[in-house]
């Protein structure tokens, strides 16, 4: 069982620094700056996937994409044909370096010297684990796993990671935004006195709709559809909200919860695209020292959105996503303006070309477990303890090894296309 890391006095500008930055001791590297290509395979093709791997390329002019793997075939092709417009020095992908299927990932990952992981989170940590085995370099997506047993397979990766000198970056990108970064600094320096609660918000639109395509099987489909799949995916807290609750525990000085409570339903969003997950959720989390992270997401048309992370202390406010606090000693960040989903390969590929190491396994193991225990209390409607959550080998059927195009999916729609919700609070039992 993993401790509950207590919020500590006051840390050094150093501590805050390596724990934002994560970077491990100089060591050998294959790569000269900027002389040698870097192979860049590419597991998920769709938007998130497609966005990394030309931030990649952007961020150094070495690395050559030359493997990208997809569900869909025809995606992959597609994505080839939009990379080679965008950045055709360094898209030598070719037509059977396109690979389909659930087991697309081996091919990439023998082709590639670094592999962006990005397809449906519940392959995280096994496509993760294949590639650190493999002696690959890993950017991946959040979230990092969907269930507490995936959580276990990442630590395990990570830890394989440090012992291999290898990077993992995550994609929890709010720790490689400058103006972010500094925040929190202030933050830790007492500029807003302890804090006493955080809010976070993430209410937005339905994410991401795939209609069907003829041809698929049904396990198939949904994994083309995976963001509204509870098996695939891990529903919205776990898979959008963990953006809000790693910003929190690293307000929080990496603080792990006590315990939580959650509340979540569908009470909208109904028919074929939007599957099986919940349309609204609703997470208290309980820190150590008594302080309250209230945790709100929701994915309905036509409402109030909002996209926040703000924390409240003793002596001032920190709105995090607009980088000002005010206060006692009111700021407002007036460096140049980020874009954290590109720093954190620029930081990657310099820590690689300078022979050093970056490795985020903790927090994002840390972080992803934080929004999963959340998903769990909403979808049981019990609380959940984080020492419970740490002791679970709870995962959602079918393990990721035993997905298959044609076995029988998980779920199932009625007679008019609705897949009925995925859990009912109060009845449904998982840990």
């Amino acid at each position: 069982m993993e401790r509950h890391e207590k919020i500590s006095a006051k840390p050094s500008r150093r501590e805050f620094l390596a724990a934002s930055a994560a970077a491990l001791p100089v060591a050998s590297s294959a790569w000269a700056a900027g002389s040698d290509t870097i192979r860049l395979g590419l597991i998920g093709c769709g938007g998130r996937g497609t966005d990394a791997a030309l931030e990649a390329m952007e961020a150094d002019r070495g690395v050559n994409l030359v493997a990208a793997g997809d569900l869909l075939l025809d995606r992959a092709q597609e994505k080839r044909s939009l990379f080679k417009t965008k950045r055709p020095d360094q898209a030598v992908l070719t037509l059977d370096h396109c690979f389909s299927g659930f087991d697309a990932y081996k091919r990439v990952i023998e082709q590639s010297d670094v592999v962006i992981i990005a397809n449906a989170a519940k392959f995280h940590p096994m496509h993760l684990t294949a590639a650190i085995q493999a002696g690959k370099h890993v950017f991946v997506e959040k979230p990092h796993a969907i269930d507490p047993l995936g959580i276990k397979a990442v630590k395990a990766a990570c830890a394989l990671a440090k012992e291999k000198n290898l990077c993992v970056v995550s994609g929890l990108h709010s720790r490689y935004d400058a103006g972010y970064r500094e925040a929190v600094e202030r933050i830790y320096d007492g500029a807003i006195g302890r804090i006493t609660h955080i809010e976070e918000n993430f209410l937005r639109a339905p994410y991401v709709l795939y209609p069907r395509k003829a041809g698929l099987s049904e396990v198939e489909w949904q994994a083309s559809n995976q963001y509204h799949f509870h098996w695939l995916s891990g529903d919205d807290v776990t898979q959008s909200l963990v953006h809000n609750v790693d910003r929190a525990s690293w307000m929080l000085k990496g603080a792990s919860p006590i315990k939580c409570h959650g509340i979540g339903g569908r009470s909208t969003i109904k028919g074929e695209q939007y599957g099986n997950v919940f349309d609204h959720h609703s997470v208290i989390y309980e820190f150590p020292e008594g302080v309250r992270v209230y945790a709100f997401c929701r994915t309905i048309p036509g409402c109030y959105n909002e996209y926040s992370s703000v924390a409240f202390g003793t002596k001032g406010t920190c709105s995090l996503l607009d980088m000002k606090i005010t206060g006692e000693h009111p700021w407002t960040y007036s460096g140049p303006k980020q874009r954290a989903h590109f720093n954190e390969h620029v930081e990657m590929y310099k820590a690689l070309r300078a022979g050093k190491r970056i490795n985020n396994g903790d927090y994002m193991a840390r972080s992803t477990l934080i929004g999963i225990m959340g998903q769990i209390s909403c979808y049981s409607g019990k609380e959940v303890t984080w020492e419970q959550v740490c002791n679970s080998d709870f995962c959602f059927l079918p393990r990721p090894e035993d997905v298959r195009a044609g076995m029988e999916a998980p779920t199932k729609s009625d007679a008019a296309g609705v897949y009925p919700p995925a859990f009912t609070p109060g009845v449904s039992k998982l840990l």
